[in-house]
């Protein structure tokens, strides 16, 4: 990541439809939480109800979605997303998962459980294909 990505990096503003002038949007955003140098891709979308944390330098890609509160099934819970994680394009986090730092996500992924630091995961449901060696964790 260049250092100069950020340079000019800001907390993001939300219109009175929770909407960023980035085209992500936020339903409760006094309970989001964004670390700085945080990347958040166009058309995410993010309910916040039970608060989500997302950690410096991570990045999600566009069109993802993730949830405090799943209505369908009633399932709550906060969403921590640590340093340095990078979630793939049009990936869901379900309610109560714990992201850890370093961890890569791949695209089109369904995150239903915690995974842990330092792994690449994907699929439906989510799962642990490898551990990321020393060389390969490039955190913020």
């Amino acid at each position: 990541m260049s250092k100069d990505r950020f340079k000019d990096w800001e907390y993001p503003e939300f219109d009175e439809r929770g909407l960023t002038k980035w085209n992500w949007m936020c339903q409760y955003p006094e309970n989001l939480e964004l670390g700085k140098n945080t990347d958040i891709g166009a058309f995410t979308y993010i309910n916040a109800r039970f608060t989500v944390q997302i950690g410096e330098g991570a990045e999600v890609g566009s069109h993802c979605s993730i949830y405090s509160h799943s209505t369908i099934d009633d399932k709550r819970g906060k969403v921590v997303i640590e340093r340095n994680v990078k979630i793939g394009t049009h990936s869901v986090v379900m309610p109560g998962v714990t992201i850890g730092e370093n961890t890569i996500v791949g695209a089109f992924s369904y995150v239903t459980e915690s995974l842990p630091r330092n792994v690449i995961a994907f699929g439906i449901p989510a799962k642990v294909i490898r551990h990321l060696d020393e060389s390969e964790n490039k955190g913020v």
